[in-house]
């Protein structure tokens, strides 16, 4: 068997959600992400960082591309919540627990990981666990 080629990281992350007005609110509004794209009834895309979050309706997504479609994405979405997870300086932990809260965003978990590193979880009006974290959490 060979090695793969080397990669270079994450590009995208998607999750999920049937509201998309709400999803852009929400990414924008509360937590800062400049949207980048959006097709209404289907997706809206953030940038992240250099990382960009792509918030999809399943159903949409998961229509096959037509056959002279000029972007052939093949179909995708899934069921249920999901997981995206935010990489922020530790010392601006405190700050987003204030800036959730303040926003009326509940905080689900707020701990210190055993290896180190910190995360806060909450959720996105479309029911995903969303984590805030300092990037020690995986040193």
């Amino acid at each position: 068997m060979t090695q793969p080629p080397s990669l270079i990281g994450t590009l995208e992350s998607a999750l999920y959600a049937e509201d998309l007005d709400g999803a852009a609110r929400f990414w924008t509004g509360v937590i800062g992400l400049s949207e980048i794209a959006r097709v209404p009834g289907r997706h809206v895309f953030f940038r992240c960082g250099t990382q960009v979050l792509l918030v999809f309706r399943a159903s949409a997504t998961r229509i096959p591309p037509k056959p002279d479609a000029r972007l052939p994405v093949p179909p995708h979405g899934s069921e249920g919540p999901g997981h995206f997870c935010i990489a922020a300086r530790p010392d601006s932990l405190d700050a987003w627990r204030a800036h959730l809260e303040a926003s009326e965003v509940e905080i689900e978990a707020d701990f210190t990981w055993p290896q180190g590193g910190r995360s806060l979880y909450f959720r996105d009006p479309a029911g995903n666990s969303i984590e805030i974290a300092d990037p020690a959490i995986w040193d």
